[in-house]
């Protein structure tokens, strides 16, 4: 008869698995986390000999994994991980180290595929140019996670706030361009940029007319690349073709659903959601049942959705021409207060 407790074991053991790169061993972390022989650390992995608490412990920690989902299994709680503003100011690299380890994790699989529910542009557009990304870079530090070095500045191009972050942006966007995704765009799904170049202006916390005029100019070239890269299906760097290792790029037009920024990794035989909140953050979850009602979701949003990547040029165009018009009609309302 079969040990309920090594099925348990088992499974807390796959779930590990799932939650390391595929060419990471298993049995080498586990024995060099227990401090035990790789023979011993098998036995473990297959249930039998049984971990005891202070195992339990240490495995837990390396992984960060919670031991909720094991014991409610039935139950309705659906178990998160994730990370709050520390409200030092580190806070920033440590969210961008976060999110290269996350997309290290994704690309690590032979099977990958990753989706997005947009609310607001992903933040990985952003990055194509530099004095865009410098200036959400800014807001971010400033307004989200409140650096006290930033509470009397504003935005200025003579301060290069993009350039201590440009190594890791540059990651980020090489392994981003790896892995195949999906979007789900609306026409909303500029308006909280623009809205923060607004804000700002209007405030007094951009230097300077010139600058919002280049800053909703640093858009009008994102929409052109977006609209490139829809146009072959393929992601890219601003500025050039598609290479050899470029990830499929879908885009999906939804005129109906306002997104919530969801975001869904699909890795091997395991999907990871994560859930926007406080703004930058996220929350993610490797429970089965939570992600496959997500992806069915998702799933059903995508069909009732035009795909106007690869084709729909009719729709393709009219989309990101509206996208353009939104901006220009920022751009004139700056041009005449000057």
């Amino acid at each position: 008869m079969t040990n309920p407790a090594h099925n348990t074991q088992a499974q807390f053991f796959q779930t590990l698995k799932n939650s390391i790169p595929a060419y990471s061993s298993l049995v080498d972390e586990v024995a060099e986390i227990l401090n035990v022989s790789v023979d011993s650390a098998y036995r473990r992995i297959r249930g039998e000999k049984l971990l005891d608490f202070d195992e339990l412990r240490l495995l837990c920690q390396r992984f960060n994994v919670s031991l909720d989902k094991f014991f409610s299994l039935d139950s309705n709680s659906i178990v998160f991980q994730g990370r709050l503003n520390n409200y030092h100011e580190d806070a920033f690299k440590i969210w961008m180290e976060d999110v290269l380890a996350q997309l290290n994790l994704v690309n690590s699989f032979s099977h990958r595929h990753v989706y997005f529910l947009v609310k607001d542009m992903p933040p990985f557009h952003h990055y194509y140019h530099p004095t865009l990304a410098g200036f959400k870079f800014f807001f971010w530090m400033k307004s989200i996670l409140y650096y006290e070095s930033l509470k009397n500045e504003k935005f200025t191009l003579e301060k290069n706030y993009f350039a201590p972050y440009q190594d890791l942006t540059q990651k980020i966007l090489r392994v981003y361009n790896k892995v195949p995704t999906s979007e789900i765009w609306n026409e909303e799904g500029l308006n909280t940029t623009l809205r923060q170049i607004e804000v700002y202006h209007e405030m007094g916390l951009i230097d300077n007319s010139g600058i919002t005029l280049q800053l909703y100019q640093c858009v009008l070239e994102v929409i052109d690349h977006l609209e490139k890269m829809a146009e072959n299906g393929k992601k890219s760097i601003l500025g050039h073709p598609p290479s050899e290792d470029s990830a499929e790029y879908r885009l999906y037009l939804n005129e109906i659903v306002l997104g919530d920024n969801t975001f869904m990794a699909e890795i091997g035989d395991t999907k990871i959601t994560y859930l926007n909140h406080s703004v930058i953050y996220f929350v993610g979850s490797t429970d089965q049942k939570f992600n496959e009602g997500m992806f069915r979701n998702l799933d059903n949003l995508m069909k009732k959705s035009t795909l106007i990547s690869g084709t729909g040029e009719k729709e393709r165009k009219q989309f990101f021409n509206k996208l353009r018009k939104k901006v220009q009609a920022k751009i004139a309302l700056v041009e005449i207060e000057k």
